[in-house]
């Protein structure tokens, strides 16, 4: 939100190259905080932040994303939600959830079963010819 920060810093601002980055956020209504002091919630929130930043600047045909939902609660998933939505016009996401709400939000559903021992098989569901 508008109430929330985030800054990046290097540890190290005279040797670029070899420093590492530094990460402080500060939620909303709390101090500010490196990303290793915040709940598995905050973590996910700064870190797709900052990543959506950078597609602000620069968007990336494809991004990939393994359960980034699984720490947040419904509400939070509802933004990340509208947030990927917002972004899917220039590009595309490819998001590896168990969370019903992120499932519900998506285009194209691909479901993926063992027909028997070590036999996977892909089921896709185009969710827009259900609408």
């Amino acid at each position: 939100t508008e109430q929330d920060d985030c800054d990046i810093k290097l540890t190290d601002p005279d040797n670029p190259l070899e420093s590492s980055i530094e990460i402080m956020a500060k939620p909303k209504g709390k101090r500010p905080l490196t990303i290793n002091q915040l709940s598995g919630g905050e973590k996910t929130l700064t870190a797709t932040s900052l990543l959506f930043s950078i597609y602000l600047l620069k968007p990336a045909p494809f991004c990939i994303f393994d359960e980034v939902d699984a720490p947040l609660d419904d509400a939070n998933i509802d933004k990340f939600n509208q947030i990927i939505h917002r972004f899917s016009e220039e590009s595309q996401f490819i998001i590896v959830t168990h969370n019903k709400r992120t499932m519900a939000s998506t285009d194209i559903i691909y479901g993926i079963t063992m027909i028997e021992a070590g036999v996977s098989r892909v089921v896709p569901v185009d969710l827009r010819e259900l609408a």
